[in-house]
């Protein structure tokens, strides 16, 4: 008698821990989306394939080829926030970088004493060209309300090949090697200055949409464009400069990529779109526009790269890789959704 009653309470208890730990998990769940979940079922399964993934070396891997991608989120996400998306990131950082470089080599044929300038000048060029096709797509966007999908495609599409017919398709060299050197591998303090640059946009951009009025803006036009507008808030000009930001800020990881790969590529950034875009919704922004937050944005961003990582480690081809985060991304949406409607419930 007694023994059935011990095996009744252990059930019992059994049962209240099940109930706690879920109870634990939708809290997670719901305050930090499904980014905890897949980073921790990711690391067991490649710190378990691999002895050499948790170590020092790879994690300061996995941060330093994050840098890109973290930018290039930044900017996507601020699309995504203001409810619309930008498929001209790629193009962006292609155009980008064939600009930079072809601005700095014909610098320093006239001048080719004066290096740090003709790096000034480039880098600069390639910020303005960011910054323009922003523009251009703010334009379409906000005044002519071309769809951000039908307008940011055929961005990409007309930039991409302009980028292609400049340089034939082939790569533009000679650029000094101080910008390399400097913007490439360059180190401050043991940390590459590329990482500090990621660091500084992901902090400039959580003060612009946590605490300055366009951040305010852009959150409002993304939840609900028609009460905001109805609010007074001038909602085709939030959308112009949301669209500028995301144009200079790619254009910014796309110059360091360039000095990294020491030379202008037509075909740079191709799977950054794709890359952005799950950063983005595995970080937790709706695709619906109005939610999302910086910080988780870029741990998304570095858990794409991880991702990348461990399955290099296991030796899994870069086909696979992109099957895989295709997968990612449309179980980041479907996780994204029941999330919204757990919210729901509980409220």
């Amino acid at each position: 008698m007694m023994g059935v009653f011990m095996v009744e309470i252990s059930k019992q208890h059994s049962s209240s821990l099940v109930q706690r730990f879920r109870r634990i998990a939708i809290l997670v769940f719901i305050h930090g989306g499904i980014l905890p979940w897949f980073l921790l079922i990711a690391i067991i399964i490649f710190s378990v394939s691999s002895d050499s993934f948790l170590t020092t070396y790879n994690v300061m891997l996995i941060g330093r080829q994050s840098t890109y991608l973290v930018i290039a989120a930044m900017g996507q996400m601020v699309a995504l926030l203001i409810a619309g998306l930008d498929l001209s990131v790629g193009a962006i950082f292609a155009f980008t970088s064939v600009v930079t470089a072809m601005v700095m080599v014909n610098y320093l044929s006239f001048y080719p004493d004066e290096i740090w300038m003709s790096i000034l000048i480039g880098s600069l060029a390639g910020l303005g060209t960011g910054i323009l096709i922003g523009m251009v797509n703010g334009i379409g966007i906000s005044i002519f309300e071309v769809p951000p999908f039908i307008m940011t495609l055929a961005t990409a599409s007309i930039m991409s090949g302009l980028a292609l017919k400049i340089t034939a398709g082939v790569p533009i060299y000679g650029m000094p090697a101080e910008f390399s050197d400097l913007f490439g591998y360059g180190l401050v303090g043991g940390v590459a200055i590329p990482t500090l640059f990621a660091i500084g946009v992901v902090v400039l951009m959580y003060i612009i949409l946590s605490w300055t009025k366009m951040g305010r803006y852009i959150y409002a036009i993304g939840g609900n464009p028609k009460a905001a507008l109805l609010s007074g808030i001038r909602t085709r000009l939030y959308l112009f400069l949301a669209y500028v930001l995301c144009g200079g800020i790619t254009a910014i990881a796309a110059v360091l990529m360039t000095a990294r790969l020491e030379s202008g590529e037509a075909n740079l950034g191709q799977a950054f779109p794709l890359q952005s875009i799950a950063a983005c919704v595995i970080g937790g922004v709706s695709l619906f526009g109005g939610i999302g937050r910086v910080p988780s944005v870029a741990f998304g961003a570095v858990f794409i790269i991880l991702i990348q990582n461990g399955m290099h480690s296991m030796h899994i081809d870069s086909y696979t890789q992109l099957i895989a985060i295709g997968i990612l991304l449309v179980l980041a949406i479907i996780a994204g959704n029941y999330r919204q409607q757990l919210v729901k419930g509980s409220g």
